[in-house]
């Protein structure tokens, strides 16, 4: 299949295009900075087959190029958006612009050229609901987003619901909960797993506001998950994403003190956090039936793994911080282990020996050193 994956330089985005390839899949992403594979619209491409554009989804021109020259895509996974609560709060006219104005873009361009649309929606969508986050309650219950980013990615869905009605496009919505793991590279406005590890890698203190519990998927999970919707795609359906174990917070800051060794005096308790989610309990069973979604990483399993992963991509000093070792040297050696324990594809009858959901400790071992889609970075 030929795809087009927006936001490939994401964390998640990142991990699916590495899947999507291992499978055999012909992927072009895009994302909004320069990259050494990507074309060049109004002069000579240097490499043979460039794979990757810079664009910004919110501007329709950019985003029209990418079908105009790369395409065309049979499928389309929209994972470019802004990230986060706190990040809408304060980037809140990005947040907009790349969320609502972007979506609507990528709609447009569907609604144009027919291929089939894989949006990435967010368990923030739920808002404070207290029972089990099933699918159907945002059909059957009046449910309040709690901040910008949440009601983004609600008008998301409402858009890609209306498209549907109106000119029969195929969607297939996702509502990722949690997900960390190698690749996401810190900054204050990434996930709690991700901020926790760094802040106890670095000797920093951090907050545990209490009263709230979580589910965690490691990457591995999620991307597995996603690569599969294409083999078993079902327009007009939502699928949970999410880890089956729930944890509270205060319990992922206890893991992180024993990956780590990080002193305990380092953590500071609060009470709740405004703004956000008490309790999120997912039922995840759907994807679980369709997709063959599989929670095949502990919580303690895969903060072990991110934060070796994280030692080593970012250079930890007393005096300063950073991230600065090139993931094309710490990936050299064993790409071509990575591509054979990632080669199988997961098949839509959920065997769980096809799916590799039973994975030996080499293969699970080498699935933490897939390293993220830029060459270096900046934490």
């Amino acid at each position: 299949m030929r795809i087009l994956v927006t936001g490939g330089l994401g964390t998640v985005g990142g991990g699916l295009i590495r899947q999507l390839r291992a499978r055999k899949h012909h992927v072009v992403s895009c994302d909004r900075s320069h990259q050494p594979d990507e074309v060049g619209f109004s002069l000579a491409t240097d490499v043979p087959e460039p794979l990757y554009a810079r664009v910004d989804v919110g501007e329709f021109r950019q985003l029209e190029r990418v079908f105009e020259r790369l395409g065309p895509f049979d499928y389309v996974y929209h994972c470019a958006a802004e990230f986060g609560r706190w990040n809408g709060e304060d980037f809140y006219e990005t947040l907009w612009r790349t969320n609502a104005v972007g979506t609507k873009n990528v709609i447009r361009l569907q609604e144009r050229l027919n291929f089939k649309l894989i949006h990435f929606s967010s368990s923030e969508v739920y808002g404070d609901w207290p029972e089990i986050m099933v699918e159907s309650v945002m059909d059957e219950y009046e449910i309040k987003q709690l901040n910008d980013y949440a009601i983004t990615k609600w008008v998301n869905e409402m858009q890609i619901r209306n498209s549907a009605q109106q000119y029969g496009t195929q969607s297939v919505i996702v509502r990722l909960f949690n997900t960390y793991g190698p690749g996401e590279y810190y900054s204050p406005y990434r996930s709690v797993n991700c901020r926790f590890l760094y802040c106890a890698l670095n000797n920093l203190p951090w907050t545990v506001y209490r009263g709230h519990s979580r589910t965690s998927t490691y990457l591995a999970d999620t991307v597995n998950t996603l690569a599969n919707i294409i083999d078993n795609f079902k327009t007009g359906e939502t699928y949970n994403i999410g880890g089956s174990d729930c944890h509270t917070i205060e319990e992922l800051s206890d893991v992180v003190l024993q990956v780590t060794g990080a002193d305990p005096s380092l953590v500071q308790y609060r009470e709740s956090e405004i703004l956000t989610t008490k309790q999120k309990r997912v039922d995840a069973s759907k994807a679980i039936r369709d997709l063959c979604h599989r929670d095949t990483y502990s919580l303690k399993e895969g903060m072990e793994l991110t934060s070796e992963w994280m030692r080593q991509v970012c250079k930890f000093r007393t005096d300063t911080m950073t991230c600065a070792e090139p993931a094309g040297v710490l990936a050299s050696g064993i790409r071509g282990e990575i591509d054979k324990a990632s080669n199988a594809p997961l098949n839509p009858s959920c065997s769980r020996e096809k799916s590799g959901a039973i994975r030996s400790t080499a293969s699970r071992s080498l699935d933490h050193m897939e390293i993220g889609a830029q060459d270096w970075q900046s934490c």
